[in-house]
């Protein structure tokens, strides 16, 4: 799925407070099956973009186009179906129910489908298969490692086989086995599929697995590369292959423009 962002703003007004430009002037724009870092200190916007990505918050300002559709354009109605169509969500709290099997937690993005139960649960022992965690549907949570939980999330995600999946943080509650283990799944998965994924990240070794690595800082864009080095698990060369940058590019906006 291809992504454009075009001077992107978003601004916040609490009551009885001064505004929060929390996004100020983002232009962005990312390729179909391509992997995205975002990076930079706590409250630089980070979540605040993957929210806007993700049809989870609109744009104070700016064009955001995802494929051929300028969804900044579609009411609010019309951004649910979209999402609900075309973009899945990892998050670092995992957001499972506790009370729920595994099976369960992956099939709820399909409860608003017409697929019966039988179809739905199918799909979901798909999922759960593709992420290694067939064995484990029946299982509520707390039987589970993060790591495990974690790759529930993931199946979750991909239950509705999106073309873009947003990733919070998606190894901040893991160790860094765990955190390995996850990405180099993610990666896979991506692959395999033509997926596009966008996750914030602090860790150098998350972003690793990245085709290209964006810095944030004051709702700013202010740098733009790819990782120091290859991520273990990307195919040699498919950074160049798909037209990725080859030097760092910077803002010209620089991080305390706007």
């Amino acid at each position: 799925m291809q992504i454009e962002l075009s001077d992107i703003h978003k601004t916040y007004r609490p009551s009885g407070e001064a505004p929060v430009r929390a996004v100020r002037g983002v232009d962005l724009r990312i390729r179909p099956g391509e992997r995205v870092a975002l990076m930079g200190p706590s409250g630089c916007g980070k979540t605040t973009l993957l929210s806007i990505l993700g049809l989870l918050a609109r744009p104070t300002g700016g064009l955001y186009r995802l494929g051929e559709t300028d969804v900044s354009a579609l009411s609010r109605t019309e951004q649910a179906r979209c999402r609900a169509r075309s973009i899945g969500f990892v998050f670092q709290s995992y957001n499972l129910l506790p009370r729920e099997r595994a099976w369960r937690n992956v099939v709820l993005p399909l409860t608003f489908r017409p697929d019966t139960r039988r179809v739905r649960r199918e799909k979901a022992m798909q999922a759960l298969d593709a992420v290694g965690l067939a064995h484990r549907a029946r299982h509520v949570p707390a039987q589970m490692s993060g790591g495990e939980q974690q790759r529930v999330a993931i199946a979750r995600a991909l239950i509705v086989e999106p073309s873009l999946l947003i990733a919070d943080e998606p190894t901040g509650n893991l160790d860094s086995a765990s955190g390995r283990q996850v990405m180099e799944l993610l990666s896979g998965i991506a692959n395999s599929n033509g997926i596009t994924i966008v996750m914030a990240t602090h860790d150098p070794a998350t972003a690793a697995y990245a085709d290209r690595i964006v810095h944030m800082r004051d709702g700013v864009l202010v740098t733009d590369s790819p990782p120091a080095s290859p991520a273990a698990s990307r195919p040699p060369g498919r950074a160049s292959e798909a037209g990725g940058p080859s030097r760092q590019d910077t803002y010209p906006n620089g991080p305390h423009a706007g």
